[in-house]
């Protein structure tokens, strides 16, 4: 199953983070990193212009998912494994405390 999500740095689309039957991938936006203003959205992915890859979710977006009982919620209303670390990233991340959130790729709005 492939799925992905846009990744914004304060409001301001930054790239992709995608999952493949290979496992996951962060990819910057080519315009966001030729601005001014553009930050890496973590020390552990540093502004680059080639894609990162890794067999598990990065940490760092990892961390974005919440823990404990607002994970309990996720799970019971969404119906979201918490091994679908994808899944809930795509479902409880467009609106995250801080600077980044991300926002399936193909949900509606």
């Amino acid at each position: 199953m492939n799925r992905s999500g846009n990744v914004y740095m304060k409001d301001q689309f930054c790239g992709t983070v995608s999952e493949t039957d290979d496992g996951y991938s962060f990819e910057y936006d080519k315009l966001y990193l030729v601005n001014n203003f553009a930050q890496a959205v973590s020390c552990t992915l540093p502004l680059a212009d080639k894609p990162y890859y890794s067999k598990t979710l990065f940490a760092f977006f990892d961390g974005l998912i919440p823990e404990g009982w607002l994970l309990d919620i996720a799970e019971k209303n969404w119906k979201i494994n918490y091994k679908d670390r994808m899944g809930l990233l795509l479902t409880c991340c467009k609106d995250c405390i801080g600077a980044v959130s991300v926002k399936n790729n193909h949900e509606k709005l």
